[in-house]
């Protein structure tokens, strides 16, 4: 039977002594514990045997005999406790050294070498609940489903339905609500267990003070504009969350931690205190990606994280493109942009942004110049908008001669992101969306762009070792003629982005020249394209991937005469890392005319 016996200090202090005098005098590591459960269930022992302490050590070589005689006092804790927390109150448990119950092995008498440790657990009937009370619980507070007379009383059940009530009245302004008694009954002739917590709500609060500790280059004004926390506000979880999460989004800072006054301020005032810590001021990256088609990618930015003392982000960022490409050449693209938060609301960003490129399509090559002035909003933790006013410019040369486009336009965008994660997604989906009247200057037409992206994930197995991903994207422009809209306003299908297995941009629409029999290539006004993935993990840092990609473009509208497709496949590798998997995809054609042969493509993440 488990039991432990407490000796006097003294004498504990001093078996302690005699234990680290004897750490020199060795004692051998067991090869194997002898671990039983007799007539549990098989789930049930498999959760004992992952709590168990000794059999985590197995066949470990350098633990020595009184740290073996440590672990096997310790088991009896830690099986009592993975017991509790599946509804077994009675069991026995027995912890044998060479044949010894170890708790009943005094401190002093400790062993010098150990042969064998057999744990052996009785784990009895499975109690039940016959009371399940937690009270009084606030309007609309949800308590677990398994915390109920005559479900198994779960520890575990226990402390979620505390936690709930507890979260319930915080989440309606009582900040110290907590518990005030709790009485724990398990009756062994009936195997069942009463429990009954009463909980105390304490009053309604309001937020008080902000107070801002570790603030060394930002200003305390512009934090206290970004955090929003509006004294004498109803306290709120919620809102405590959503200002936590505004002063990351800053990048200003490494950690954000927001701590609640142990004391009310008279009359119902709860002070917060936000310590920070900041990052460095500036921050370097540089990115690559390759395709044995496309040529090579690289990326660089410098950013600033806080300019003036407001949390503004200065970003110069640069791109080549296409480098050593099989049919066109290398395009290069520049921007730089400044973005201040805080603007009009804690969750608006104003942004302002220069761009330039160059770029040496197989079919033209252009300049390209652009000014923006954005507005983002941050609605929710998953949902964000932005709308803009830009200014676009493009002088491109193709078969036809020199044309310069120019519009201004009002790009409005929002994303929906429910993924788990942004670089290995499991489960949930992403969908972004765009609309952006154009107004047109000389040859160019006034119109509407619109895009749509939507991904969509699932895992299956427990661990989902099987993830099954897919993808729709669709573009049109409307209102506008096809040789008076932006050549960078159009679309095209081929490459890492569309349609793997097929060159980059190989899909457009041919163009007939104005009194010429032979045509030239551009975009075309309407896309539409799916990707599917299957991604299976091998290991826990190794996984493979098979995928099937398809692209459409029309000249005007969706599925119109004038329009093609090509669809591409093939198998990839994935090498997890903690900023994200490590990708090789090798596809082909397997539909279409525009392209043979194999590509290959290697980047960072996922390719959606």
């Amino acid at each position: 039977m488990y039991s432990v016996q407490i000796k006097k200090t003294s004498r504990v202090v001093a078996g302690a002594l005699v234990l680290s005098l004897m750490a020199g005098s060795g004692g051998q590591a067991l090869d194997r514990v002898e671990f039983s459960v007799p007539g549990a269930p098989k789930a049930l022992e498999k959760e004992l045997r992952a709590a168990s302490i000794l059999v985590a050590g197995e066949g470990s070589k350098d633990k020595q005999a009184q740290d073996l005689f440590t672990d096997a006092r310790a088991e009896y804790a830690s099986l009592l406790n993975a017991l509790y927390a599946r509804g077994y109150y009675s069991a026995v448990i027995h912890v044998y050294v060479d044949g010894v119950e170890a708790a009943n092995i005094a401190p002093l008498d400790a062993p010098t070498t150990i042969g064998a440790i057999k744990v052996v657990v009785e784990p009895g009937p499975e109690f039940k609940f016959s009371q399940a009370r937690v009270a009084p619980l606030a309007k609309r507070t949800e308590m677990p489903e398994g915390f109920a007379v005559g479900k198994t009383a779960e520890s575990g059940v226990i402390l979620e339905a505390v936690t709930a009530g507890v979260n319930g009245w915080r989440d309606r302004s009582y900040a110290k609500a907590k518990v005030a008694s709790q009485k724990l009954t398990a009756d062994h002739g009936n195997n069942t267990l009463a429990a009954d917590v009463q909980l105390n709500p304490g009053p309604a609060l309001r937020f008080g003070k902000l107070t801002v500790k570790g603030a060394e280059r930002m200003r305390l004004r512009r934090i206290e504009a970004i955090a929003g926390l509006k004294e004498g506000r109803a306290y709120s979880p919620a809102e405590l969350d959503r200002v936590a999460s505004r002063l990351r989004r800053t990048g200003v800072f490494k950690s954000v931690t927001l701590t609640e006054d142990d004391f009310i301020t008279s009359p119902d005032f709860l002070g917060i205190t936000a310590t920070l810590v900041e990052e460095k001021k500036r921050r370097y990256t540089f990115g690559a990606e390759l395709s044995s088609n496309d040529g090579a990618t690289v990326t660089g930015e410098w950013l600033h994280r806080n300019l003036f003392g407001g949390g503004e982000r200065l970003k110069v960022s640069g791109a080549v493109t296409n480098i050593g490409a099989a049919e066109s050449g290398a395009d290069v693209v520049l921007g730089v942009s400044l973005e201040r938060p805080a603007t009009f609301s804690p969750d608006t960003t104003a942004g302002v942004g220069l761009t330039y490129g160059r770029m040496n399509e197989a079919d033209y090559s252009a300049d390209l110049f652009g000014a923006s002035f954005t507005l983002s909003q941050v609605v929710s933790e998953q949902l964000s908008a932005k709308a803009g006013l830009s200014y676009d410019y493009a002088r491109i040369d193709d078969p036809r001669g020199q044309s310069t486009y120019r519009a201004v336009s009002l790009p409005l965008s929002v994303i929906l992101d429910r993924r788990d994660s942004k670089t290995d997604a499991t489960r949930n989906f992403y969908l972004a969306g765009e609309v952006k009247p154009f107004l047109g200057f000389g040859i160019t037409d006034s119109g509407v762009r619109a895009t749509v992206d939507l991904r969509g994930y699932k895992g299956l197995g427990a661990t989902n070792r099987l993830v099954l991903a897919a993808r729709f994207q669709a573009g049109a422009v409307f209102g506008s003629s096809l040789l008076g809209t932006p050549r960078d306003y159009l679309f095209y299908s081929g490459g890492g982005g569309t349609v793997r297995g097929q060159p980059y941009q190989s899909l457009g629409v041919n163009v007939l020249r104005s009194g010429l029999g032979d045509a030239f290539k551009t975009g075309g006004k309407t896309f539409i394209g799916g990707s599917f993935e299957a991604r299976g993990k091998v290991t826990e840092s190794i996984g493979v991937v098979g995928f099937v990609d398809v692209g459409r473009i029309d000249a005007d509208e969706f599925f119109s005469d004038l329009g093609d497709w090509h669809a591409g496949a093939g198998i990839g590798v994935r090498y997890a890392t903690p900023v994200g998997p490590i990708r090789l995809d090798v596809a082909g054609p397997v539909g279409g005319d525009t392209g043979d042969g194999v590509q290959v493509y290697v980047g960072l993440g996922q390719s959606f």
